[in-house]
């Protein structure tokens, strides 16, 4: 979250240079870090109640769908690499994915992380 906070500051201050496209780009990644970041700390508190192996799954989809995404977002918009655009969506796939294990964790009759001690 505090680095999607400073990345937003950046952009709004800092990247002058970039075209309205590519700092709009940029904005989009930002808030979608920040609506992830928060998607995660839900996921803490879901873990910290009742854990389950799906809520563990969906922490490590969205942090892989946040660095895809909003990364690639960043990426892109900073450079204009175009096979950068490639990864994009399959960040946004493991967003979704995320947010669906959430809800199959939720109401998944099989409670509870397997534990290997």
């Amino acid at each position: 979250m505090a680095l999607a906070v400073i990345l937003g500051a950046i952009s709004s201050h800092g990247l002058n240079s970039l075209s309205d496209s590519a700092l709009n780009l940029f904005q989009l990644g930002v808030q979608y870090q920040i609506y992830h970041a928060i998607g995660l700390i839900a996921i803490g508190i879901m873990m910290n109640q009742a854990p389950h192996e799906k809520l563990q799954f969906a922490g490590r989809l969205m942090f892989i769908g946040i660095v895809c995404f909003s990364g690639g977002l960043y990426a892109y918009a900073l450079s204009g690499i175009t096979m950068i655009k490639y990864i994009i969506p399959v960040g946004g796939l493991c967003l979704i994915a995320s947010w669906l294990s959430v809800v199959w964790a939720i109401f998944s009759k099989n409670k509870g992380v397997r534990s290997d001690d």
